[in-house]
């Protein structure tokens, strides 16, 4: 029997179950109670933040059968003769419902005739249909649809919230996974509950019923070796330039994704300076990592501050601008080091 993806089977079904988006549940919920909701919406956010899971909970809310929802995927329905044909089936009555919700995915992927074949229809559509449009690009949509929709913004879930997902989620597949795991799954999820999942299916899958390590899910992802982090971390705290090169060679011999491990670097130098300068965040913290991370990060905070600093942070956000571009991925790194110890007079 095919494994149902983890997703698909943790998805949102009722607003209790929306992670998040509390300012946008609240809303919608009360368009429905005070029956004073639109006919047309336009969710905007990036991928895996929950739009389509929220546009259907929203037609649910509303009384609406499954037969009277339509999906469409606009990537692959952009033209001119998709758009009419929907203009066409909008005047057809709901089967079963009051009212039939066209919920229209990445509606960015729009031809412009599309668009303009479709604004009619959205500014005064029948009474018994309610369109909402979805979108990660919300900047293609033109100014004329965009007036005619009420817009809600999705949040990026935080990394807290995307670490306590995929534990929970664990401990429901029978699988143990710890904290320092747990985010590291949600940091490569890249603030998508879709892709967090996703990472986590596959770990549990190769894992085979051992107990997920951070050392497991860096195997099964190719994310890059927290040893290779806590030697940059350390070279830095000791400005020690040469071995920095040393292990960024070495790095790039085992085929070490230069991105992420710039990311993680980042995400290091942030935590360090969380701990400095936020005491009351430092429980948490305390119970998320393990030992030698916290023993990393505390030495960053405490023992370095002229090099781990929000200069740093800045240079390295830089580097993570750069690597995409760099003929050498491991350069932008090696750079951003140097100026960050200010090992040359001018600025690299």
């Amino acid at each position: 029997m095919e494994t149902q993806v983890l997703y698909r089977k943790y998805r949102p079904a009722d607003w209790e179950s929306v992670i998040g988006q509390d300012h946008i549940v609240s809303a919608l919920a009360a368009s429905i109670e005070n029956q004073n909701f639109s006919h047309a919406y336009l969710l905007t956010g990036s991928r895996g933040t929950g739009k389509t899971s929220v546009a259907r909970i929203f037609a649910a809310a509303l009384g609406t059968n499954a037969e009277d929802i339509i999906e469409i995927d606009a990537a692959s329905n952009r033209g001119i003769e998709d758009i009419r044909e929907l203009r066409a089936a909008v005047r057809v009555l709901p089967f079963s419902s009051r009212f039939k919700i066209y919920i229209i995915d990445e509606v960015h992927m729009l031809t412009k005739e599309s668009f303009n074949a479709l604004l009619k229809t959205i500014e005064e559509p029948p009474a018994h249909v309610i369109f909402i449009l979805a979108t990660t690009e919300l900047n293609k949509v033109p100014e004329t649809i965009l007036s005619r929709c009420q817009v809600f913004s999705f949040r990026k879930p935080s990394q807290k919230i995307l670490t306590e997902t995929v534990i929970k989620i664990a401990e429901q597949e029978s699988c143990a996974i710890d904290g320092e795991s747990a985010s590291l799954v949600a940091f490569l999820g890249d603030g998508s509950f879709r892709d967090s999942l996703s990472i986590l299916q596959k770990i549990i899958s190769a894992a085979k019923g051992r107990t997920i390590t951070r050392e497991v899910v860096e195997a099964i992802t190719g994310a890059p070796s927290l040893s290779v982090v806590q030697d940059i971390y350390d070279a830095l705290i000791a400005r020690d330039m040469d071995k920095i090169y040393t292990t960024l060679g070495t790095a790039e011999i085992h085929h070490t994704d230069m991105l992420l491990l710039a990311q993680l670097l980042l995400s290091t130098m942030r935590l360090s300076l969380m701990y400095r300068y936020a005491p009351s965040m430092r429980e948490d913290f305390e119970v998320q990592y393990s030992e030698s991370y916290r023993d990393l990060v505390k030495r960053g905070a405490m023992e370095s501050t002229d090099v781990i600093s929000s200069r740093a942070i800045v240079v390295i956000i830089t580097a993570i601008e750069r690597i995409a571009y760099a003929s050498v991925p491991a350069l932008p790194l090696e750079l951003a080091c140097i100026e960050i110890l200010r090992l040359e007079t001018s600025k690299v």
